[in-house]
C-alpha cells in the first residue's frame, strides 16, 4: 500500500503542475499581452480555465494530506526550513483566486475592475515562481534540519542559485502550457496565431531557462546533469520530450489542437520522470549528504494502509465528478 500511497503523491504533484500550471500560466500570457489584445485574451483565458480553476488546488490539497499524514518527518522538514517560500506561495494562490472571483462576479464594474487584474497577473508568476523554488530546494542539499541561525535554517536553504533558477524555469513551463491550452479556445485565426507565437516564444524561454537550471546547478555543486543523463530511464524521457517537441510544431502548422495539449503534457510529465526518477525514494535531500526517503520515513504501517485505502475510495467519487465538471462546461460553451 505504501507505493500506492506515493504513486498518488506524484501524480498528485503531476496534475498540479499540469492542471494548475496552465492555470497560473493564463495570468502570465496576459501579463505579457498587449493592453490593446488583453481583453480578448481575458476572454479566451476565462472560457479556458472557468471550469476547473478553482479544483485545480484539489491537487495540491491532496499532496499535501498524502505528506502530513503518511510522511509526517518529510512534512514537518519542509514546512519548517521552507515556510518562506511556502507561505509566499500559498499568499499568491489566495491573492489571486481571490482576485479572479472579484474580477469576475463583483457586482460592481470600477476601478477596482484594474487593481484586481493586476493582482491575479502578478500572483499568476508568484506562485509557480516560490512553487518551482520549493521544488529546486527540496533536492538542492541546502536544508539544513540543524543549523543554528536563521540564514542558515531559513534563507540559504531556498535563496541559492539553483531553487531559483527552478522557479524560473517553471513559470516557463506554466506560461508554455497555458499557451498551447489557450490555442484550442480560440474562436478565430487571428486568435490562434496570437497564441501560437506566444507558444513559440514561452518554448524559446523555457528552454534557456532550462539551460540556466543546469549552469546554476553546475555552479552550486549540484548533479543534475548525472541526475538526467546518467540512467536508461532519463535519456529515454529527454529523448522522447524532445521527439514530441518536433511532433508538436509540425502538428502546430497541421490545426491539431487537440493533440497539441496531449504533447505539451507529455513533454511536462517527462521533465518531472526525468527529475524524480534518479533519485528515488529521496523526496528530501539535506546538507552534508543526508536525506528523507518515502520509503525510510514514511508513517505506521497501520496509517499507511489506511491513506491508501482512503485515496483508492476517494477516487472512486472526485475523478468521475472532476470529469464531469469539465464536460458540463465544454456543452455549456459549445451552445454558447
Amino acid at each position: 500500500m505504501l507505493y500506492v500511497v506515493i504513486a498518488y503523491l506524484w501524480v498528485s504533484v503531476l496534475l498540479y503542475l499540469l492542471m494548475g500550471g496552465a492555470d497560473f500560466g493564463a495570468g502570465i500570457i496576459e501579463l505579457f499581452t498587449s493592453k490593446k489584445n488583453r481583453p480578448r485574451t481575458h476572454r479566451t483565458m476565462y472560457r479556458a480555465i472557468g471550469p476547473i480553476w478553482e479544483a485545480n488546488h484539489m491537487w495540491l490539497i491532496i499532496a499535501i494530506v498524502i505528506l502530513f499524514v503518511g510522511f509526517p518527518e518529510i512534512y514537518s522538514t519542509m514546512s519548517v526550513s521552507l515556510h518562506i517560500p511556502l507561505t509566499a506561495m500559498l499568499l499568491g494562490i489566495i491573492a489571486r483566486g481571490t482576485a479572479f472571483t472579484f474580477r469576475h462576479y463583483d457586482a460592481v464594474v470600477d476601478d477596482m475592475q484594474v487593481i484586481y487584474r493586476r493582482i491575479f497577473m502578478y500572483a499568476s508568476c508568484i506562485t509557480p515562481l516560490f512553487l518551482g523554488i520549493i521544488a529546486g530546494s527540496a533536492v538542492s542539499g541546502k536544508i539544513d534540519p540543524g543549523a543554528h541561525n536563521f540564514l542558515e535554517g531559513y534563507i540559504f536553504s531556498w535563496l541559492n542559485l539553483f531553487s531559483v533558477a527552478v522557479g524560473i524555469f517553471t513559470v516557463a513551463i506554466c506560461g508554455f502550457l497555458a499557451a498551447v491550452y489557450l490555442i484550442g479556445e480560440t474562436d478565430n485565426e487571428e486568435d490562434t496565431q496570437r497564441f501560437i507565437a506566444k507558444a513559440r516564444t514561452t518554448n524559446i524561454i523555457a528552454a534557456i531557462a532550462g539551460v540556466l537550471v543546469f549552469i546554476a546547478a553546475k555552479i552550486d555543486g549540484i548533479p543534475l546533469k548525472e541526475w538526467v543523463f546518467g540512467n536508461a530511464v532519463g535519456i529515454s524521457a529527454i529523448t522522447a520530450a524532445s521527439l514530441s517537441l518536433v511532433l508538436f510544431w509540425w502538428l502546430v502548422k497541421k490545426g491539431k489542437r487537440f493533440i497539441l495539449r496531449v504533447l505539451a503534457g507529455f513533454q511536462v510529465t517527462m521533465i518531472l520522470l526525468t527529475t524524480t526518477y534518479r533519485h528515488f525514494p529521496d523526496i528530501v535531500l539535506l546538507k552534508n549528504g543526508a536525506h528523507l526517503s518515502l520509503l525510510e520515513n514514511s508513517g505506521h504501517e497501520k496509517t499507511i494502509y489506511s491513506l491508501g485505502l482512503a485515496l483508492l475510495i476517494g477516487s472512486i467519487f472526485i475523478l468521475p465528478a472532476l470529469f464531469y465538471l469539465v464536460y458540463d462546461f465544454q456543452k455549456k460553451k459549445i451552445k454558447s
